[in-house]
């Protein structure tokens, strides 16, 4: 079963989540942001990502800019542990969609890279 860590409101999840349904693959969407990471899941996606945690930080992102980027800035060097509880935090952070089909998994940004982990389907001939 291919999971899926969605928010509706970013294109990039929508298209993921598009393509998954198009394509017909049995999949489980969970929205993040409804239902919140703990430490366990997320270092565990994390490892299956096979990135370290600054690596699925949106630091665009407001809440990144407004309340970490000065720390950063003034040298400040955050551990992966501390970016991990930054993340459980403020969920929205985490860069999304996140597509995982058993131990591999991709950041679908763009879209397209899910196709690196989930099933073709083969033409008919």
């Amino acid at each position: 079963m291919i999971v899926i860590y969605h928010n509706p409101e970013s294109s990039d999840s929508n298209a993921c989540l598009k393509i998954l349904e198009t394509h017909k693959h049995d999949h489980e969407v969970i929205k993040y942001q409804d239902k919140p990471l703990d430490k366990i899941k997320l270092v565990k996606i994390i490892n299956i990502l096979n990135i370290r945690p600054e690596e699925l930080i949106r630091k665009e992102s407001k809440i990144w800019v407004e309340n970490f980027k000065h720390l950063e800035d003034d040298g400040h060097i955050f551990n992966d542990d501390s970016l991990i509880d930054i993340m459980i935090e403020y969920q929205d952070l985490i860069e999304r969609p996140i597509v995982i089909n058993g131990e591999k998994a991709v950041i679908g940004k763009p879209a397209k890279r899910i196709f690196d982990i989930i099933p073709q389907q083969k033409a008919s001939l």
